[in-house]
């Protein structure tokens, strides 16, 4: 055994000898004078051959190197990362949206996890298997204390091979066995379309893989055949991005051949490119409102900023992102990849709406916003005022509130989730999500289901009032002041009962949405969740007057 390590050993020696030098002749033939490049990278690999001759322990070549390749790219921003062969898939699945697996979302749920919600009509669903089923097993193998990202990757696979499920069903005692067969799964790009009344037409894009831009126009085109559309809302909320090249195209939708949608800009210069509208536009002349949040990043913000800087329709929500980073996959030996920042891109007015400097990290190494006071003016073609650094500033800003404590704990806790599960496992079917609503006995039934589960949690001024007793101790004021902070303790002192009644609002709405969910799946959830959207309820206030839309487009002193 002591030989095998030995040469073991002595044949990593080996390969880290060959890979140093052929790194170093490269760099060399490079910038020859890069001798730092050089003297780290041999540090670098004396330090591995020391850890790997005299480490008290057998050490894994393969993870701690990848560990130390994360935690160098880690310094310069998250988007730059290392892809091992092992991971393609999930590269494959950022581009392209679609992974081999059995198409149903997953979430943690205590020591295990859980089906958050089966897609329609792929093998999950087929099978049977629903939202609340705690997954046991996979092929035999336990699945407890295993986090969400590693079931993930155990239940996905090449299409066409097979995977046995094993799940604890509500108040079902004998636990459920499925054998499904995987099946391509293409998540799709725009998960709903329709009218919001008889004129205006709203259309959401989850993300920007390919084909995203012609989702969009086809969902446009069926919703043409049947309406006469007058104005159109483009929902781009939490839509992180994905490919450029798809933000061009559906920017290109609504703006005239030739215009510039965005360029980008970086170190190597031969890269730098302009990219334009390269067809006739779709429709150049529909009202258009574009809907944006914190969530909306990339290629939601080249779309989105190059429709506001020609004028081209109304930005509503909140302030974007702010991720103006471009980047590019590498190849790397053995199948690898490397996805790295390669440039910054501009949008037509010039410009960039990166938030965050990854290059000028604070003393601790967080990374701080581009303060206002350094953001630069520029102006849309209409001569509108706009500015770079932080993001897609909407033309009419609508602030969300705060979910409250005990709403955020019934989620975290997984409250909620239980008793829409219970709820579900009661009820066959429900009415239409347009027209569900939970009744007033049903929700007592959802206090009740609270109180018997011991729910307990903290609200803001607790937490709060316990730092400042903690602080009187430390500074010897709390003696004089423990009358008073005992009667405040009194005071903020919440009851569970009284504040689901008091937060009933909130409450029944999340309740709903989830219920949507089980019966209605994602289609439905959107359709309920746009009856009591802020956002939506302002795009049709602003699409139905022509002189409140154009007076939003026009530049005025």
């Amino acid at each position: 055994m002591k030989r095998i390590k030995q040469k073991s050993r002595r044949l990593i020696t080996i390969i880290l000898v060959a890979a140093f030098f052929v790194s170093s002749i490269g760099f060399l033939s490079y910038k020859s004078d890069d001798f730092e490049t050089v003297k780290n990278l041999d540090i670098f690999y004396t330090l591995y051959k020391e850890l790997s001759l005299y480490y008290v322990d057998d050490v894994d070549p393969g993870k701690v190197i990848k560990q130390g390749i994360d935690a160098m790219l880690k310094s310069l921003d998250p988007y730059t990362v290392y892809i091992p062969e092992t991971q393609i898939e999930d590269l494959k699945f950022m581009t392209t949206g679609q992974y081999g697996g059995i198409g149903a979302l997953i979430r943690q749920y205590d020591d295990y996890v859980v089906i958050a919600e089966p897609y329609e009509n792929f093998p999950a669903y087929d099978a049977g298997i629903k939202a609340g089923d705690i997954i046991l097993e996979i092929d035999g193998n336990s699945t407890k204390n295993k986090k969400s990202s590693e079931i993930s990757e155990l239940l996905k696979g090449q299409p066409n091979t097979n995977v046995k499920i094993k799940v604890k069903r509500y108040k079902i005692e004998k636990p459920l066995e499925f054998e499904l067969i995987r099946k391509e799964v293409q998540v799709p790009n725009v998960p709903y379309s329709g009218m919001l009344n008889d004129e205006i037409a709203y259309v959401v894009l989850s993300r920007f893989t390919s084909g995203a831009s012609n989702d969009v126009r086809n969902a446009i085109i069926e919703l043409k055949k049947e309406n006469e559309i007058k104005g159109l809302v483009l929902d781009l909320r939490n839509n992180p991005g994905g490919l450029l090249m798809e933000a061009v195209f559906l920017s290109n939708l609504f703006i005239e051949k030739d215009k510039e949608i965005v360029s980008t800009k970086g170190k190597v210069k031969d890269w730098d490119k302009e990219y334009k509208a390269p067809r006739e536009a779709f429709d150049k002349n529909i009202p258009l409102v574009v809907l944006v949040n914190r969530g909306s990043a990339s290629a939601s913000e080249i779309v989105s900023g190059a429709i506001q800087d020609y004028d081209r329709g109304v930005i509503i929500g909140e302030r974007t992102f702010g991720k103006g980073l471009v980047q590019t996959t590498r190849d790397l030996s053995y199948n690898a990849k490397l996805k790295v920042t390669t440039a910054k891109y501009y949008i037509p007015s010039g410009r960039c709406i990166q938030a965050l400097d990854y290059s000028n990290r604070n003393e601790d190494g967080s990374v701080g916003r581009v303060p206002d006071s350094l953001a630069t003016e520029f102006k849309t073609a209409g001569g509108r005022k706009v500015f770079d650094g932080g993001g897609i500033l909407p033309d009419i800003v609508i602030e969300k509130e705060n979910a409250s404590n005990i709403a955020i704990a019934l989620t975290i806790q997984n409250i909620l989730f239980d008793y829409v599960t219970k709820y579900a496992s009661e009820k066959d079917s429900i009415s239409a999500p347009e027209q569900f609503t939970l009744s007033d006995i049903e929700y007592q039934d959802f206090v009740k289901f609270v109180l018997e589960k011991d729910f307990v949690y903290d609200t803001k001024s607790e937490e709060t009032l316990e730092n400042l007793i903690e602080i009187t101790k430390n500074e010897k004021y709390y003696q004089e002041a423990a009358d008073e902070i005992e009667s405040l303790k009194k005071i903020l002192a919440h009851d569970v009962e009284k504040d689901l009644n008091v937060f009933k609002e909130e409450i029944v709405e999340m309740l709903e949405s989830e219920i949507i969910g089980r019966y209605y799946y994602q289609k439905g959830r959107i359709k309920y969740n746009l009856k009591n959207d802020k956002d939506v309820v302002k795009s049709l206030e602003i699409l139905n007057d022509t002189s409140m839309y154009n007076k939003i487009l026009r530049a005025e002193e």
